[in-house]
């Protein structure tokens, strides 16, 4: 069965349910739709990719439980892991030609890498490798291994030393970091997983909405760490798995304000819920080997209430505000430091007060790509903030703005985030955004 007609199945099969629980695939079928993936993602992205970094021979070394962050999206739906020393070699032959992607293991690597290395055979395993290199004279070698990016970062010193080591002199020289190709790799979403993300958004959105709602929360009895593993209980449930712990948090009335440190700080409090509370919470899961991170708020309505106050309303419009300007600023080029200063200074002359600490997201929860801003570092970002913006990438919409509310007498944060995706002409919402705030419970008792 082609990609498309495996991510057809996969749309249908969800636009017929409407529940959480038939969005998400069986084990085996999911299995199918990230080899398909993968294939894909080689066959249409890599060779741009490669040409862009002018790498034409890359090579990814990895021992088992000593994993490069990289090669993990490289193995098959099969594999948990590498086994014993995985090293796999992508040529690029140049023109036309597909690339040659090779397995230099004891095993083969799905379909995709072909086992180019037979120890009886062959004989020692980075003999075989140097031979492989020389035998097609790349003119640059690209190895993983960064000063700023973690995830561009993966060799070891031990198997740097060994592949330089077995190289001859000659192409000793020719090694050089594949820091831009690995972002690169990373960060780019393909067309096929844009067809599928906006379903694994809307699982993370559902899954919000019910943890935020009478179904969990009982005020007065419920806090807020309940609802944080009811969240873990949950995702456990539906057979996902998340790359953090949620949180959730409370801003009330009778409360001090909190700077954004304080804030930060207090999500994993044990509190109880209580009427008038503002909850956040911050939450994501892990599906198709692609990952999701939201923040956003429920109010909780006291006795005779049907709505959250026009105070708070307006406190999350200006969020919402706020999420336009950062994402106006998105132009392909910018660096994530040129676009936290533009968005910053428009919220200013808009008087917003306002911090944005925006990330990329896909492979990794915190992914590779620009960073456009840190909570504690709303003047730029050293390095990861030069790197610039590329077309087809998603990013986490993350941000707070401060508001006062007079009915609390104190202001409020409203921490949004959402994730977006970047054409190169505009960012839109995978599954929308959060314009409204979660009511606990949904529909109060009329008086």
């Amino acid at each position: 069965m082609r990609i498309a007609a495996t991510l057809a199945l996969l749309l249908a099969t969800a636009a017929a349910g409407g529940q959480t629980e038939s969005l998400i695939l069986p084990m085996r079928e999911r299995a199918a739709v990230i080899d398909r993936l993968l294939e894909d993602r080689v066959q249409t992205l890599l060779p741009a990719l490669m040409r862009r970094s002018g790498i034409d021979m890359w090579v990814i070394v990895s021992r088992e439980y000593n994993e490069d962050p990289v090669i993990r999206t490289f193995l098959p739906s099969t594999w948990q892991s590498a086994r014993r020393t995985t090293i796999l070699l992508i040529y690029d032959r140049g023109g036309n030609e597909p690339l040659e992607t090779l397995a230099v293991a004891r095993y083969g690597v799905g379909d995709t890498f072909e086992r180019a290395w037979d120890k009886e055979l062959h004989g020692e395993q980075w003999s075989r490798l140097a031979e492989l290199v020389a035998e097609r004279d790349p003119k640059r070698i690209g190895l993983n291994y960064s000063d700023e990016f973690a995830l561009a970062d993966g060799i070891s010193h031990t198997e740097y030393r060994l592949f330089h080591d077995a190289l001859p002199d000659a192409l000793r020289d020719r090694v050089v970091s594949a820091e831009a190709l690995a972002i690169g790799w990373l960060e780019t979403r393909s067309a096929a997983e844009m067809e599928i993300y906006p379903q694994i958004c809307r699982i993370a959105h559902e899954i919000i909405a019910e943890g935020l709602s009478e179904a969990v929360i009982q005020p007065g009895v419920t806090t807020t760490n309940d609802v944080a593993w009811w969240y873990r209980d949950r995702i456990r449930e539906l057979r996902l798995t998340t790359w953090f712990h949620p949180s959730v948090s409370i801003q009330r009335a009778a409360a001090p304000e909190q700077g954004v440190k304080e804030s930060i700080e207090a999500r994993h409090d044990d509190d109880v819920i209580r009427p008038g509370d503002l909850l956040h919470v911050d939450f994501g899961i892990t599906y198709l080997r692609l990952n999701t991170d939201t923040q956003q708020h429920a109010y909780v309505l006291r006795p005779g209430e049907a709505d959250a106050p026009e105070d708070l309303k307006r406190a999350l419009a200006r969020g919402n505000r706020l999420q336009d300007i950062l994402t106006a600023e998105f132009k392909t080029g910018r660096s994530g430091n040129e676009i936290l200063a533009a968005a910053l200074a428009e919220a200013g002359k808009e008087g917003i007060d306002a911090t944005i600490y925006t990330h990329p997201i896909g492979f990794h929860g915190h992914a590779a790509g620009p960073t456009i801003g840190l909570w504690d570092e709303q003047d730029g970002v050293p390095v990861r903030g030069d790197y610039p913006l590329y077309p087809d990438t998603a990013h986490s919409i993350e941000l707070a703005a401060e508001s006062d509310v007079p009915a609390w007498g104190r202001a409020v944060r409203i921490k949004l985030e959402e994730d977006a995706f970047f054409d190169g002409e505009k960012v839109w919402y995978i599954d929308g955004r959060q314009k409204a705030f979660h009511l606990v419970p949904r529909a109060p008792a009329t008086q």
